[in-house]
């Protein structure tokens, strides 16, 4: 039940929702209207759905846009779009899709990430090319490059309004992109379709990644972050070749005028959102931040600050000394927490400049959590059973049981201030009946949402079905049933592998060593480049967001 004040109550515990989400004053950007559309900073009355894998968030986002015609209205942001990309076996690609959905008279309008040039491992062409396919059916794509200098728009969101139909409104909020590789499942084979990665990962790179879908009042939150975006009257790149370009090849310069935004859907569920931004601040900076938006990493903040149990983190990333200090600062602070990273064994590009200013990060940051946690923070990668390296492109935190984000943001200072980010932090309404209740002992309660998040993606991880959740509840038993399972396999890989493998994906992530010489050249490269820092100059100052 909801009250005034702006509590979720049940059984005999009773939480502020406030003393978890940011209110709109710690948000730290008066200039949005997000917070101010129903006054309060997060939505209540959602129904949150987990799409693991992109096999399912592109099913299911195939599902929704076909059933779109006329009235109807697509919104959608990207940072990489493959349009010949395949969402199925039928042949439907990315493309086709939004483009046969604006033939049929669907509003559709995309805002994708200019990027940069293809020769440097990014996506120029290939967002080039999505946006001329829907631009000539009939739709708008821009492609936005209203960035700061070196910085990207990285979040992938899909917003569906339905005219005639409010209740089936959805939204589609999270790390996987509409390109290759994504088209991944539970065996981990990889997506017939190849993004170009590191060797390692095969001709067909396992991908391990996370979508949610929204249904209720969030939609509508959803809807004005691209809305802002979308109504920047900056131009669309500051460079004059490329303004030049998009006249010569006649592509989309100019944002058309958006349809009146509708109310937003009923409530249906019990769940509660609220969505966390990243925007840097750039010269002319946006209307709707004119000194970026950091609360991602506001929200990560005051989430880790209430941990008492357990942290549950995959990460593409998890770089940076100055992100991980407040995972570390939760460890030294509370001698019975326990935390729980899944990463990549190796990043994605494996040249011989790009790799070690990537590991320069991890390799700092993976130290000060051991040096902050000891025993009390364990590291994983993960593999298929062919012992392939899966990536993992999830960006997902859970604390306690209670508050899980998923979203394009990753625990680095590039997502918590560089580049444009989307996360959709979640708190169910009702409570979880297995024991511990009330991991945290504080009186917030596991949640249902938070909770059975973390097993399915535990499960999976270990060689489970989904409903064998033996030893995996409660907080020390999760995490010594993670070690058993990381310790056998690296065991089976030790000997050659003698034997039957041992069941699971899981293995103790060893990060690599770098000789004084490369630590000298890369770590400049790592923090001017690969991880750089978005924010005004008076908040570096203060070693603050």
């Amino acid at each position: 039940m909801r009250r005034s004040d702006g509590a979720i109550e049940g059984k005999d515990i009773a939480v502020r929702l406030d003393e978890w989400y940011l209110t709109a004053a710690e948000r730290g950007n008066p200039a949005t209207g997000l917070d101010r559309r129903t006054g309060i900073a997060w939505s209540s009355g959602n129904r949150v759905d987990v799409l693991v894998h992109g096999v399912n968030y592109f099913a299911a986002l195939r599902s929704c846009v076909e059933a779109l015609g006329v009235g109807d209205t697509v919104l959608f942001t990207d940072w990489r779009g493959d349009p010949d990309e395949r969402l199925d076996d039928s042949g439907t690609t990315v493309g086709s899709l939004f483009c046969t959905a604006a033939e049929r008279g669907a509003d559709v309008n995309g805002l994708v990430w200019r990027s940069h040039w293809d020769k440097l491992a990014f996506s120029a062409e290939q967002n080039r090319r999505l946006g001329a396919e829907i631009e000539a059916a009939g739709g708008c794509c821009l492609l936005d490059m209203r960035v700061r200098a070196g910085g990207s728009h990285h979040q992938k969101f899909v917003v569906a309004r339905h005219g005639n139909d409010i209740a089936a409104d959805v939204a589609f909020v999270g790390g996987i992109d509409l390109c290759h590789s994504r088209r991944d499942d539970a065996r981990h084979r990889g997506d017939p379709q190849r993004q170009p990665m590191a060797a390692v990962y095969g001709e067909r790179p396992p991908w391990h990644d996370i979508q949610l879908m929204l249904h209720g009042p969030a939609v509508g939150d959803v809807e004005f972050v691209f809305r802002e975006r979308w109504d920047d009257p900056q131009p669309l790149s500051r460079a004059p070749w490329r303004r030049l370009a998009d006249r010569l090849h006649r592509e989309g310069i100019k944002a058309r005028r958006l349809p009146t935004q509708a109310s937003d859907p009923a409530a249906v569920g019990g769940q509660s959102v609220q969505l966390l931004r990243t925007y840097a601040d750039r010269h002319y900076g946006y209307p709707f931040a004119p000194e970026g938006e950091r609360s991602v990493a506001r929200g990560m903040r005051k989430a880790l600050s209430r941990a008492r149990a357990l942290v549950y983190i995959e990460d593409q990333y998890l770089w940076s000394r100055k992100t991980v200090s407040v995972i570390a600062a939760a460890l030294r602070a509370n001698s019975g927490l326990r935390v729980i990273a899944v990463v990549p064994r190796f990043f994605d590009q494996d040249g011989k400049l790009s790799k070690p200013p990537n590991d320069v990060g991890r390799i700092e940051s993976v130290k000060l959590l051991r040096a902050a946690g000891a025993e009390r923070f364990a590291v994983y990668d993960i593999e298929n059973t062919d012992s392939v390296p899966i990536y993992v492109h999830a960006k997902v935190c859970i604390v306690d049981d209670v508050w899980a984000c998923v979203g394009s943001a990753n625990v680095n200072r590039r997502s918590w201030s560089h580049d444009s980010e989307l996360s959709c932090a979640v708190i169910d309404g009702e409570f979880d009946d297995r024991e511990p209740v009330d991991p945290g002992g504080v009186g917030d309660g596991a949640r249902v949402f938070a909770r059975n998040l973390r097993l399915t993606l535990a499960t999976e991880h270990l060689g489970r079905a989904a409903d064998h959740v033996e030893g995996l509840i409660d907080s020390g038993e999760f995490f010594e049933t993670m070690a058993v399972s990381a310790a056998a396999l690296d065991a089976w890989h030790s000997t050659g592998g003698v034997g039957e493998r041992p069941p699971g994906q899981l293995r103790t992530h060893h990060p690599v060593h770098l000789s004084p010489l490369t630590r000298g050249w890369a770590t400049p490269l790592y923090r001017l480049i690969y991880d750089p820092d978005g924010r005004p100059r008076w908040l570096r100052h203060a070693g603050s967001y």
